[in-house]
């Protein structure tokens, strides 16, 4: 046989090896999540939004807000460090541990944010924050594969006019039904002084339940100047779950209250 032949040979030997490998790896791969329509995401979803809350008794955590604004009244930052315990089903209360930067800063809107986050935290206004088809309508975009998992991704349009929801879209864990992502605008500016939020709220999964990871919000003031929020939310202790937990669910749904993730220098 010429060398000619020989490497035709020996080429077309590994590209057989080559279509044998890649046809093991796509059997081998993970499946696609199932097509479900938009109802049935969502019913899934409040199905399994309404075990994570009959299974999380209460968590204990950290937390630390960095504000940074520039505009009008110059440039200024701020960070809080806060200790947050959640007690099912409505109780919130945290310590703050250290503060530094702007007093104004921290008294006029670090600390508000906390009293924001408490009045949200009552009966009426949790159902107002609830991700539900009573707050909202639902429409699905498409599915979202990433090496952290597949997602079915949906916008979220507001019914009414309450303040306490968001215009934007949530990505849903195809296998868990928790809401991970959010990124929108609330449907109501928090402030008179507000011009424009973005917001984009992370969630994780932590022991068996979807707990707030990362918030971050971009304020345009109306005055002139820009406000960037983040949060970030570490160290968290599981308090009393139930054994309902253990099957992948948990964690609360709802978002948060817009004017507790809104910095306004004001």
């Amino acid at each position: 046989m010429s060398s000619r032949h020989s490497r035709l040979a020996w080429v077309g030997a590994l590209l057989l090896s080559l279509l044998r490998v890649l046809s093991a790896a796509e059997v081998n791969s993970p499946s696609a999540p199932p097509t479900l329509s938009t109802d049935a995401i969502v019913q899934r979803l409040m199905a399994a939004n309404a075990r994570r809350a009959e299974a999380l008794r209460g968590y204990r955590g950290k937390r630390v807000y960095h504000l940074y604004y520039h505009g009008l009244f110059g440039t200024h930052d701020a960070e809080m460090q806060v200790e947050a315990t959640y007690t099912a089903p409505d109780k919130k209360s945290f310590q703050v541990i250290s503060e530094s930067g702007s007093r104004l800063l921290v008294n006029r809107v670090l600390r508000k944010l906390l009293g924001s986050e408490q009045e949200a935290q009552e009966q009426q206004n949790r159902k107002e924050l609830e991700i539900s088809p009573e707050n909202y309508e639902f429409a699905l975009v498409g599915v979202q594969r990433t090496p952290q998992g597949d997602f079915y991704v949906l916008t979220v349009t507001p019914k009414g006019r309450s303040r306490y929801l968001y215009r934007g879209k949530i990505w849903v864990d195809a296998r868990d039904f928790a809401v991970a992502r959010m990124e929108g605008e609330p449907q109501k500016n928090p402030s008179i002084w507000v011009s424009h939020t973005e917001i984009e709220y992370r969630w994780e999964k932590i022991d068996g339940f979807w707990l707030p990871a990362h918030n971050e919000s971009m304020t345009q003031v109306r005055m002139g100047g820009r406000a960037a929020l983040t949060i970030d939310y570490t160290d968290y202790q599981i308090a009393g779950a139930s054994r309902v937990a253990t099957r992948g669910t948990g964690g609360t749904p709802t978002l948060p209250d817009p004017s507790s993730v809104t910095a306004d220098p004001h």
